[in-house]
């Protein structure tokens, strides 16, 4: 291969560009992203962004000197409109082309919004730097009342970190127990208490009808969010943190396989064999059919897997996830490792799990599945190592 073109700049395309040059690659590598902004983590966007204690150059994924090692071509604040992956060449939004023997798609996703929510002051989405900016904006703006919409680890973060700068903040979710379904209720029920000890109204099983607005000088101002059951909750901001849908809409009549993702084998290859997916925008297949990852650390282990592929021509290692992610909320990290099973079995390892503590999944047949810590670093790690190993994100196709 010659040319090697990255679309999007965030975690998983630079982390594709890195695995390509270490996996041997010294072709020309351009790495194009619709946003104008260097490219930047997004982790921080929830915490210490939000909070006002880390700046847009701590957020950096690349340097100057990251671009020379890498010699990368950058595309900033271009978009890529469509793609023909037999034909190897993307066409974008200003009328350029760019012909590639290779694609890395890992486009990634845009929030979900409140159904009503377009154009009413003070509703927000978080995903990007803007994103941050404008929250951050309102957040010190004389905010006193806050609500969170949506309760996964993202909304979690935000209210945390709206706690931490001393606002009224309401966490509302439809689920009857958020995180139940990747945690268990045992290790669910520890994480939405962490967030009621801290002061944050926790309100599970309850959605929104609707916002309640008043006129504003640019059109509607949200004044409330109005729950099923009639409540009225009222707020100064709203925050919603609904998931993602993935940015494939370029890709259609591209010849890949789309469906809340674009689809790939094991091994983040799409049908097309020059064309490899990672990140959020990547529908894996896996043993029990095909999964999306929405997490920092899947994003980097998938990128280092895709490039070998990609690179050889065709699957020669699977991705095989570690499971690991971890969120920073009310001064502590929660952490998790492996792959839980709804019927597994909870054990507290060691720790008050009504403060600090760690635990460890084990199946029927009493394998540990997974290990979660909360406020636990060293003794997660400790415990990690012990019950998981170090099992790595890739592993060799056998031949046939």
């Amino acid at each position: 291969m010659r040319t090697i073109a990255v679309v999007g700049a965030s975690v998983a395309g630079t982390r594709a560009a890195r695995s390509l040059r270490n996996a041997g690659f010294d072709g020309r590598l351009v790495l194009v992203g619709d946003d104008a902004r260097t490219p930047y983590d997004r982790p921080p966007l929830s915490k210490g962004f939000l909070a006002g204690t880390q700046g847009e150059a701590d957020l950096a994924l690349l340097d100057t000197d990251d671009e020379a090692e890498l010699a990368l071509e950058l595309r900033l604040g271009a978009r890529v409109e469509q793609l023909d992956a037999h034909a190897g060449r993307l066409r974008l939004a200003d009328g350029h082309e760019i012909g590639a023997d290779g694609v890395v798609v890992a486009t990634g996703g845009r929030p979900r919004r409140l159904p009503g929510s377009e154009g009413v002051e003070g509703v927000h989405v978080l995903r990007t730097l803007d994103d941050a900016v404008a929250l951050r904006s309102a957040l010190t703006d004389s905010t006193s009342r806050v609500v969170v919409v949506g309760a996964g680890f993202l909304g979690a973060e935000v209210a945390s970190t709206c706690r931490g700068m001393g606002l009224d903040v309401t966490l509302l979710d439809a689920s009857p127990l958020p995180l139940a379904a990747l945690l268990g209720e045992r290790i669910a029920r520890c994480c939405a208490a962490l967030h009621s000890a801290h002061g944050t109204d926790v309100r599970h099983g309850r959605s929104v009808a609707r916002l309640r607005t008043a006129p504003s000088g640019r059109g509607a101002r949200v004044t409330g969010v109005e729950l099923d059951d009639g409540t009225v909750l009222p707020a100064d901001v709203v925050v919603t943190g609904l998931g993602i849908v993935p940015n494939t809409e370029w890709l259609e009549g591209s010849g890949l396989r789309l469906g809340n993702g674009v689809h790939t084998d094991a091994g983040m290859v799409t049908d097309v064999p020059t064309v490899v997916a990672v990140g959020d925008v990547a529908r894996y297949g896996a043993t029990e059919g095909t999964r999306r990852h929405e997490h920092w650390t899947s994003a980097g282990e998938q990128a280092d897997v895709a490039a070998t592929n990609l690179l050889a021509g065709h699957t020669t290692v699977t991705f095989r996830p570690s499971g690991y992610f971890w969120s920073d909320q009310y001064g502590r990290t929660l952490q998790l490792a492996g792959h839980p099973g709804p019927d597994d079995r909870v054990e507290i390892v060691d720790g008050d799990p009504e403060d600090r503590f760690t635990a460890r999944y084990t199946d029927a047949s009493g394998t540990t599945t997974a290990v979660f810590g909360m406020g636990s670093a060293r003794a997660f790690g400790r415990l990690r190592r012990a019950e998981l190993g170090r099992a790595g994100p890739a592993r060799a196709v056998q031949p046939a």
